[in-house]
C-alpha cells in the first residue's frame, strides 16, 4: 500500500474519523484545529476553528451535516459540516474527553473528564439535525462516576445501551433511557486505562485497545470477551475492518521513554490481526511516534491512523489484500502439520 500523507496539524493527532460514506475523514488534533480531507487523494476541504484547547475527539452524523468536537477547553461544539459555522456550544467544568453520535444521529454522548475534585460523567443530548434549528441547553441523561472514572463510550445497536470503558480496565454497560448499569467487567488488567472502544458495523460486538498492550473483541449485551489481541506495546486505539475479518490496532511505547532509540524499537505500526483466529497477520509502519488513533473506512477499503507525529496517513487497500484467504492457509497449515 502507498500511503497518502496528510499535514494540516502542528500537533499531535487525538483521533480520526470517517464519515458514513466513507468520502470525508474529520480529523483533531492538540493544536485547536479540526480539519476534513477527501479520503480519496487526501485533498483538504477546510478546517474548524474556534477551539481555545487541544482538541480530544471529533464525531460526524450520519447524514454529514453535524459535526461534533470535544476539548480541552471544556466545551462540546456542534458544526455545520458545510459552512464550518458553529451552530451550538455547550460548557463543562471539565475537558471533554470523548464525543460520539448515536447510529441514528438523534443523540450525542459525551465524556468528561474527572479533575479539580469534578466527578467523570456521561451526558447525553437530544441532537435536532437541522442546521437552522436550535439544540437543546441541557442533556437528556447524566451518569455520574463515583469510583473509576470513564475513558470512552460507544452506543449500542438501536441506541439501546450505552457501552463505557474505565481508566481501571473495566467495561461497563448502562441503560441509555435511565441511566441504570446493567453490568461491570474486567476486560483488561487492573488500573490499566481503556484508551479506546470502536463498535463493529452491527454494534453487537466492540473492541477494546488499552495500556496493558491488548485489544479486546466483546460482545455488546453480556461484556463477554470474545477475542483477545496481545501486543508488544501499549495500544492506544482499534479498529473493526468491514468485509474482512481483521482488526487494526495502533499504539507504541511513550514518547518520552524512546527518546534514544529509533522508531523501530518504538514500535510505532499499524498492526493487523486476524479477527477469528487472534493471529498478527500484519504490520505498517510509517508514523515516527506512537499511533494515537486509528479509523476503518466503513466500505473497508482502506484505514486511516494519525500519530503523535502530527500526521494522518491514508491507505487504500491493494488488490492483494481481498484476495488474501488467511483461513485458507491456516488450515492447510494445520493439516500439513497433523
Amino acid at each position: 500500500m502507498r500511503p497518502i500523507l496528510l499535514q494540516g496539524h502542528e500537533r499531535s493527532l487525538t483521533q480520526i474519523k470517517y464519515n458514513r460514506d466513507g468520502d470525508l475523514i474529520f480529523s483533531t488534533a492538540k493544536d485547536q484545529i479540526v480539519s476534513v480531507w477527501y479520503s480519496a487523494n487526501g485533498e483538504r476541504l477546510g478546517t474548524y476553528s474556534g477551539h481555545q484547547g487541544a482538541l480530544w475527539t471529533v464525531d460526524v452524523n450520519p447524514t454529514t451535516t453535524l459535526l461534533a468536537t470535544g476539548a480541552a477547553d471544556n466545551t462540546i461544539k456542534i458544526w455545520d459540516v458545510q459552512t464550518g459555522r458553529c451552530l451550538k456550544t455547550w460548557d463543562f467544568p471539565t475537558a471533554v474527553k470523548r464525543v460520539e453520535f448515536s447510529e441514528d444521529g438523534t443523540l450525542l454522548l459525551a465524556v468528561t473528564e474527572m479533575r479539580m475534585g469534578y466527578l467523570g460523567t456521561v451526558v447525553v443530548f437530544p441532537i435536532v439535525n437541522d442546521v437552522n434549528a436550535p439544540q437543546a441547553d441541557t442533556p437528556v441523561l447524566r451518569i455520574t462516576f463515583e469510583q473509576s472514572k470513564g475513558t470512552v463510550a460507544a452506543w449500542s445497536a438501536l441506541n439501546k445501551h450505552i457501552v463505557v470503558g474505565h481508566e481501571d480496565g473495566s467495561v461497563s454497560l448502562y441503560d441509555s433511557k435511565t441511566g441504570e448499569q446493567l453490568a461491570n467487567e474486567q476486560i483488561h488488567e487492573p488500573d490499566m486505562l481503556i484508551t479506546d472502544i470502536q463498535m463493529a458495523p452491527d454494534r453487537t460486538y466492540f473492541v477494546t485497545a488499552s495500556k496493558d498492550k491488548s485489544a479486546k473483541l466483546v460482545e455488546t449485551s453480556t461484556l463477554k470477551v470474545l477475542k483477545t489481541y496481545a501486543t508488544d506495546t501499549p495500544l492506544n486505539s482499534a479498529a473493526i475492518t468491514a468485509k474482512k475479518d481483521f482488526v487494526i490496532l495502533g499504539g507504541g511505547q511513550e514518547a518520552r521513554d524512546v527518546t534514544t532509540t529509533s522508531a523501530r524499537e518504538g514500535r510505532f505500526e499499524a498492526r493487523f490481526f486476524h479477527k477469528i483466529f487472534e493471529d498478527e497477520i500484519g504490520r505498517v509502519r510509517g508514523h515516527f511516534g506512537p499511533l494515537n488513533t486509528v479509523a476503518c473506512h466503513p466500505q473497508g477499503t482502506g484505514y486511516a491512523s494519525g500519530g503523535e507525529d502530527g500526521y494522518v496517513r491514508v491507505h487504500h487497500f491493494d488488490q492483494p489484500y481481498f484476495d488474501f484467504m488467511y483461513e485458507v492457509e491456516k488450515m492447510t497449515r494445520n493439516q500439513q502439520i497433523v
